[in-house]
Formats: C-alpha cells, sequence, structure tokens
C-alpha cells in the first residue's frame, strides 16, 4: 500500500515538474517573440535576462554591440548601466554602516571635510541615498550636459563644481532625484576607506560575487566585448554624444553583462553583502517609493497586485532597465545599447507574460515609414500611405515630436516645400498643439510667405501665450 502512494506521489511530482518545464518554454519562446518584433521595429537593440522561480528561463542578446562591424550582442556583451549603477553605491554606503565606518543619520561634513558646510551640516547620508536631500541635480544643467560633460574631473572637483549648489528645498521634506546625491555618496566612500570607489566595488561586491564582466568603465581601457553607444533617428543610426567617465561616477559609471546582474540579482536574496536586516532597510520605500538606490512599489499586473523593486538609467548611448519581483523570484534585466529604445514597455510586456496577463504588442513607428517612402517614391507617395495607415491605431503610432523632427531635417537641407508639407500634416494630426503651428510658420516664413507666416504664428501664440519667440518673431513680421 505504502509503495502504492510513493510510486504516484513520485508521478504526480514529475508530472508537475514536466508541466513546469513546458510553461517555461512556453513563456521564453513568447518573450523571445516579442523582443524579436521590437527589434525589428527598430525599438531595442542589446540583451535580454529573464528569470522565473529562480531560473534563467531567457538569456539572449539581439542586433550589434558594434554596427559597423555587425558583432553581436550578446548576454556576455559589457554595456554601460548609467543610473543602474546607484544600487551598488547603495549597497557600499550599507556596508560601510554595517561595520561601523558610517552612520546613517550621520552628516555630509563628517565624512567630507572639502564639502560646503552649510549644506554639508544638514544633509544626511539616509537622504542622500533617498533622494531627499535637496541637493541639486547637476544632469538637470543644460550647460553641464552640452558642454561639461567631456571634459575629465577628479571626484573633488565634480562634487565641488558640479554638487554644490544651493538646495531646492529643506532636507528631507521632498523627494527630488539627483545624481549629485550619489556623486557625494561615492566620495564619502572613498574618503572613509582612502581607496578609490572603484577599487571598494571591486573588493566588496563584483569578487565576492564571481561577478568577472562588471566595473568602472573608462574611456580610455580596452574593455574587451564592450557594447559601443548609438543614437537613433528617423534616418537611422548614429554614434552616440561623448562622456568623460569621471562625470557620472558612483551615479551612473558602472558597466555589467546581464549574465553579471542575475549573480547580483540571486546575492539580493542572500546575505552574503550584507545582513538579512539591511536588506529589509534597502528595500523599504520612503519618500517617493524610493529606497536605498531602488524605486520600491506594488503595480498591477493585468488583474494582479505584484510588488516590483526596480531601477532603469540612461546615458548618452545607453537604456536599461532591471524589473525584480522577489515574492516570485522573477528578474528580468534589459540592456540597450541605443539611447531612446522603449525598454519600460517591453519590460511591462515581459511581466505580464511571466504572470499569464494581457500584455501589450508594440506598434511600428508610422513617422518611419513615411520616411522610408518618401526617400524611395517621393513626399506625395508617402504622405498618401502615411493617411491610409494612420487609422490603424493598433498596428502603427505618430508622434508629434517625430513628424516635427523629419519637417526640420527637410529644412535644414534646403526642401522648404516639402517640409511645409509635413509640417501641415503635423498641424492636422495635433491641432491643438502650439508648436506644430510655429514650426509651419518658421517654415512658411524661410519660403518667403509672410502672411501666412504671421497666421501661424499667430494661432501658436494664441495656444500658447508663454510662447516669448513666437511673440517676437510676430511682432517684427508685423512691424510693431
Amino acid at each position: 500500500m505504502n509503495n502504492f502512494y510513493l510510486k504516484n506521489a513520485i508521478t504526480f511530482l514529475l508530472f508537475l515538474l514536466f508541466t513546469s518545464q513546458i510553461f517555461s518554454q512556453d513563456k521564453s519562446q513568447t518573450i523571445d517573440d516579442l523582443v524579436n518584433k521590437y527589434y525589428d521595429y527598430g525599438q531595442f537593440n542589446g540583451s535580454i535576462l529573464v528569470s522565473e522561480n529562480g531560473k534563467i528561463i531567457l538569456n539572449k542578446g539581439y542586433g550589434y554591440a558594434e554596427m559597423e562591424w555587425k558583432n553581436p550582442n550578446t548576454p556576455d556583451t559589457k554595456f554601460r548601466l548609467a543610473s543602474v549603477s546607484k544600487q551598488f553605491t547603495a549597497m557600499l554606503i550599507m556596508q560601510l554602516v554595517g561595520n561601523g565606518m558610517l552612520s546613517l543619520d550621520g552628516k555630509i561634513s563628517e565624512y567630507l571635510p572639502y564639502y560646503r558646510r552649510d549644506i554639508g551640516e544638514k544633509v544626511t547620508i539616509r537622504q542622500l541615498l533617498t533622494h531627499s536631500s535637496g541637493i541639486f541635480n547637476y544632469t538637470d544643467d543644460p550647460e553641464v550636459m552640452q558642454k561639461t560633460v567631456r571634459e575629465p574631473m577628479t571626484v573633488q572637483e565634480l562634487v565641488v563644481n558640479l554638487c554644490s549648489k544651493q538646495l531646492d528645498f529643506e532636507p528631507g521634506t521632498n523627494y527630488s532625484y539627483s545624481n549629485s546625491g550619489y556623486v557625494i555618496l561615492g566620495a564619502i566612500i572613498e574618503e572613509v576607506t582612502g581607496k578609490k570607489y572603484e577599487d571598494v566595488l571591486q573588493e566588496n561586491i563584483f569578487i565576492p560575487l564571481n561577478m568577472k564582466n562588471s566595473g568602472y568603465d573608462h574611456n580610455s581601457e580596452i574593455i574587451e566585448n564592450r557594447a559601443s553607444g548609438y543614437d537613433k533617428s528617423i534616418e537611422g543610426y548614429t554614434h552616440s554624444r561623448y562622456i568623460d567617465m569621471s562625470i557620472p561616477f558612483s551615479a551612473g559609471a558602472l558597466y555589467s553583462t546581464v549574465n553579471d546582474m542575475y549573480l547580483w540579482d540571486q546575492a539580493l536574496y542572500t546575505d552574503k553583502l550584507v545582513s538579512k536586516e539591511t536588506l529589509k532597510l534597502i528595500f523599504t520605500p520612503n519618500l517617493g517609493d524610493y529606497g536605498f538606490g531602488w524605486h520600491i512599489s506594488d503595480v498591477d499586473i493585468g488583474s494582479l497586485k505584484k510588488n516590483l523593486v526596480t531601477h532603469s538609467g540612461g546615458i548618452f548611448g545607453f537604456n536599461t532597465l532591471i524589473m525584480r519581483y522577489p515574492e516570485d523570484g522573477i528578474c528580468i534585466v534589459i540592456l540597450n545599447n541605443y539611447s531612446n529604445g522603449n525598454i519600460r514597455e517591453l519590460g511591462n510586456s515581459i511581466s505580464a507574460i511571466l504572470y499569464e496577463q494581457d500584455y501589450k504588442q508594440p506598434k511600428q513607428s508610422l513617422t518611419e515609414i513615411l520616411f522610408k517612402t518618401y526617400r524611395d517614391k517621393g513626399l506625395t507617395e508617402a504622405i498618401s500611405e502615411f493617411n491610409e495607415l494612420k487609422e490603424n491605431k493598433d498596428e502603427y503610432f505618430v508622434t508629434e515630436r517625430e513628424i516635427n523632427n523629419l519637417g526640420y531635417n527637410l529644412l535644414r537641407k534646403g526642401s522648404t516645400d516639402e517640409a511645409i508639407e509635413l509640417f501641415k500634416l503635423n498641424v492636422d494630426l495635433f491641432p491643438q498643439s502650439a508648436n506644430v503651428y510655429d514650426s509651419l510658420g518658421e517654415a512658411y516664413l524661410k519660403n518667403g510667405n509672410k502672411d501666412l507666416a504671421i497666421i501661424n504664428y499667430r494661432k501658436s501664440v494664441e495656444l500658447n501665450p508663454e510662447n516669448e519667440s513666437g511673440k517676437k518673431v510676430l511682432s517684427d513680421l508685423q512691424g510693431k
């Protein structure tokens, strides 16, 4: 009798295991088909790893790490992580808190003697970690992003020159994402350990976790399997702008692979790096649902509500995302080596597939089709095809910005009449946008049609009374 029950129990367990494998294979294929469609539509180019219940079900590269040589992306391709780096900086800080070298309620000035004291004596380590310090985010400064990012800086120069403006608000009273805060954390790590940030990172995280393909990205170094970063416009891919990697520092200068990020994910279920009590603190949401280096919130996935621990990143030429659903052992890592990929939507759809919910398919850019047809057959044919396809909103999307950019491309090339036709198309599509009339007015003015320029600038100012440049042009045209 006992043998009978034992045999049946074993059979049932084998059945469950076999069924689970089939479901995992089905999910893997569905996700792979989805990602391939994103790639085909020019909305993803990179590597993805998906794990469920602690087991990898998809681990694959799509497109090219180097487009010139057609070197493919693989699970071992190294991508710049951008702000996904912050979770590693936060972990280093918590390790130092754990061994008594730092206090969460300690002030900047206690650890960083060269930081301005009027702010340094107010802001705590905890507030830096949770973006509640009020310290101005240096990447919000257009001058910095256009010019300063090209020049190398020491850590002290970076902190003093870029992260020391007046406070935006009183510390602890608000949430405002600040790369400056995480740069200051990196400087504090160096100051209290007497070592370079990247060396502490290797010794305390990457080496213990066997993350051999992760590190601090230096522009001058030859790093095997490192992806190049690209931007994508309506006309195709171009190399992204240069940024000296001393500038993002501990807020966004790391690189890794999807395989190494999986090792990181798995370690976060253990006490290998810090105690379970410390991990709980790291993953406790504060103002703005931000923990220590992570966004933490409950999200709706179809009819389900799940706890999501996540962070995204963006830096010239790269777009990154990690999504963790700890209750179910799910991890999604998406590393994309062009700036404007649609990876958040892709991550949401992968999540829905894993939880067997309805998910969104990507839509193709109608403006890209418009440009290709214009290039091959001319504008008349392109607009005709565009007007036919635009009704199919399940398959295609169109944005005001894309049409506008294409119009300005033609304007710069001297194709003014064709640019006018595109701006008119944009007016038809987005009649309540002040910007489309402003652009059309500019094109008419360049074409010498003052009367139509006045009509469109007037409409733009009517829709947006704060359009000061439009007001000035209109005033000049009317001789006032």
